[in-house]
């Protein structure tokens, strides 16, 4: 969970904004014609197919739920729908424009694209992951907001909400989660699963196992008959945030 915390205060946590173009990627326009792939492209498709992989080798996701995505400029590369993890190749690259129209590849993206296009448009994002965990599920059926049992808390920008129901693959859904994530780098969707954003594929992940991480804690300490989990106070948060901006080693 290193890029998580390393990364606590790194301005991917502030909700809704208009997008800055440049931020950390390339932000012109596809200098190729529609169909061919850059380098850059093709090499974050291989890092992006690979944290796909990762959610399955961890256990947050089962067979084909759950998506990744990853921005470069205007293009979204995204996993394709109902494409096991394992058998996607480079040849299965699949990317969209901020409208959602395909420019790369021929299999259909994700029928959560509606969420991704979402944070992006919204926030300075440049990487998703969407999961089905299954403890931060559980939650979400539970609770309006996961308690802060735990200082990591404030690596998502504060207690997570719980964005209320809505059909997979809907704006609906969409608009739900825009107003969890306000003032966070992630959210859970009730009744379906979670969402996180971060500045890289890995720092989107480690947010996504975290918050896993927490609504197992929160699970575990809940289930003691008789006993009632103690909860940070927002000064306890903050301080801990302080401390987090200065975690990791200096490059």
């Amino acid at each position: 969970m290193a890029e998580a915390l390393r990364n606590a205060d790194d301005g991917h946590q502030g909700g809704r904004q208009d997008v800055p173009q440049g931020v950390g990627q390339d932000s012109g326009q596809r200098d190729v014609p529609p169909g061919e792939v850059r380098q850059d492209e093709a090499r974050l498709w291989a890092e992006l197919t690979a944290t796909a992989r990762r959610t399955v080798a961890d256990g947050l996701v089962v067979g084909t739920s759950g998506n990744v995505s990853a921005r470069v400029g205007d293009l979204v590369l995204v996993t394709p729908s109902g494409v096991p993890y394992d058998r996607l190749t480079p040849d299965d690259i699949t990317g969209v424009d901020l409208t959602g129209r395909q420019v790369l590849g021929t299999l259909v993206p994700t029928s959560e694209l509606p969420l991704h296009l979402a944070v992006y448009r919204t926030t300075d994002a440049r990487a998703v992951v969407h999961t089905h965990a299954v403890h931060a599920t559980a939650v979400s059926t539970l609770l309006p907001e996961l308690p802060p049992v735990h200082y990591m808390t404030v690596a998502l920008g504060g207690p997570v909400r719980v964005a209320p129901y809505a059909t997979y693959g809907t704006g609906e859904l969409a608009e739900n989660m825009l107003r969890a994530l306000a003032g966070r780098s992630g959210c859970l969707l009730q009744n379906h699963g979670t969402i996180t954003y971060g500045a890289t594929l890995d720092q989107a992940y480690d947010r996504t196992a975290q918050l896993e991480w927490m609504c197992r804690l929160w699970l575990t300490a809940s289930s003691v008959p008789g006993m009632t989990p103690s909860l940070l106070t927002e000064a306890q948060l903050a301080e801990a945030g302080e401390r987090l901006k200065g975690y990791g080693q200096r490059r």
